[in-house]
Formats: C-alpha cells, structure tokens, sequence
C-alpha cells in the first residue's frame, strides 16, 4: 500500500499491532500514509521514551493518544501516593512525545471494597493534584469510561454521564473524556452524553473498536476488528463531529486473534476497514 489513506485522521493504536516493534510499526505507518499513532506507555518505555519521540518525529507521525495513566481508586495512602507519581510520570512521557492528551482508565474497587461511589470520589480527589500539573505541561486528562464488565476490576466510570460527572469538577482544558465505542455503544444515554461533552468542549479523544461475540475468556482482548461486529462506526463517528471533534480518530484492538497474525497485515486490514466502515 502507497500513499494517503482516504482519511488522513485516521491514528493507528499501537496496541491494535502490538506484536510489531516501534521501528517496524513506524515503517509500515509511513508506507500505508498513516500520519497519527497512539501510543501506549510499557512498549515505549522499554524502547526509550525520548528515543521513541525521535523516531516517531523523524518518520513524520503524530502522536494522537498516550495510553494509559489512571488507576486512582487506592485507599492505602501509600498507593495513592504512588499512583499519583507515576500519572505524573506519564504526563511527563506525553509531553515529550508531543501529544496533548493522556487517556485515563480510573481504577476499579480496591479489594474488599463494594463502594462504588467511594471510588469515584477518590479519582476526582487524584485529579485535584494531577489536572493542574498536566495542563501547566499542555497536557489534558481524557477520562476513559469502560463497559461495565470491568467495572469490578479496571474502571468504575462505566458511562459518559459518570465520566463527565467527574470531569466538570475541572475547567475542560484540564480534563476532558474519551469516546470509545467499544465501551459505550450499548448505552442509549451516550448519545446525550456526546452532546453534554461536547457542549463543553470536553470530547478529548475518539476511539473505534467493534463488539464481536462471543467475547473470549477473560473478555479483556475482546475488541473487535471495526466491521466485524455490531456497532454502527459511522454513527458514533457522525454524533462526535456533531459536536465539533475534528481530531484523531483511533482504532484501538485488543484482540488475541490479531495479535496472532502478521502485524504488517493487521495494519493494513485496519487502514482498509477504517476505509470501508469509518
């Protein structure tokens, strides 16, 4: 493949070919004309985060996304503390890999614990300390709202409303949400959330993945290729724009069965579908 994609917004998550390494992914980018990359903090960190920049700033991309901060539910002061340092940590890799935003995934209930509610308040309390230090770095916060699966074990904000709920404590230069239609499809009420965030002005970043059943053991690595299941991709993508969103769109897959393939593939097959279907 050669040349622009159809849709120069089109970012490519790294976790969508995770069994690439950088500079291959990189490579494999430029040939498709992909021009935007999310990326994700352990393989960055284990390639070099400046190094990483470098490369990515060499090649030409954009970096859309850095995944993930989050994880702010602790009680143990010990582990909010830590929990708190290392988000900081991730600000400090978005700046320098040149993105604006870090996409949160908050936390879910300690262990023991059935308090919702509690858990939510302690990620608002995270984000007292950790909105202002982003956004004096040009950084903004992009509360993630997942399926609620996972709210037990990975995130207690379950909707848009819960995630805006928290968010609107902070000025949305400080703190927005991520839109992704893995996790909020199901919800009738997203679609009066998109419009509540974007009124604000709080619609940090967009993400496509597809819901395929049945959903693998475990359910984490569910995220289907777009077009392969049953979410309506240019709906969500046509409520978003609506609203004034005219950044990134990033297709995030955590799927094992694409993972066994050849990520040179997979990255094309995804440039394609985005095509096809976004």
């Amino acid at each position: 493949m050669s040349g622009p994609i159809a849709d120069p917004r089109f970012s490519l998550n790294q976790m969508t070919v995770k069994q690439l390494g950088l500079p291959e992914l990189v490579g494999e980018c430029v040939a498709a004309g992909v021009q935007y990359v999310g990326t994700w903090r352990e393989p960055v960190q284990a390639y070099g985060v400046e190094a990483a920049a470098k490369l990515l700033g060499d090649a030409g991309l954009s970096v859309s996304t850095h995944c993930r901060g989050g994880f702010l539910t602790g009680i143990d002061p010990a582990e909010r503390t830590a929990a708190i340092d290392d988000n900081k940590r991730a600000v400090d890799e978005a700046v320098t890999l040149g993105t604006d935003v870090l996409v949160l995934v908050s936390g879910g209930l300690p262990a023991g614990s059935y308090d919702l509610r509690g858990a939510r308040e302690r990620i608002a309390d995270a984000l007292g300390e950790l909105a202002p230090y982003a956004a004096e770095r040009g950084v903004r916060l992009a509360i993630e709202p997942l399926h609620p699966m996972y709210a037990a074990d990975r995130c207690v904000v379950s909707t848009l409303a819960q995630a805006l709920d928290i968010a609107e404590r902070f000025p949305a230069h400080q703190v927005g949400v991520c839109v992704d239609t893995y996790h909020i499809w199901w919800d009738d009420l997203a679609p009066a959330g998109i419009a509540r965030a974007g009124a604000q002005g709080r619609i940090a970043t967009f993400q496509l993945a597809d819901w395929t059943t049945p959903l693998p053991e475990g359910v984490l690595n569910g995220r289907g290729q777009i077009g392969d299941g049953a979410i309506d991709m240019r709906y969500w993508r046509g409520l978003v724009e609506d609203q004034g969103y005219a950044g990134p769109i990033e297709v995030e897959l955590f799927n094992d069965g694409l993972w066994a393939r050849d990520g040179r593939e997979v990255l094309r097959e995804t440039v394609e579908r985005f095509k096809q279907h976004a």
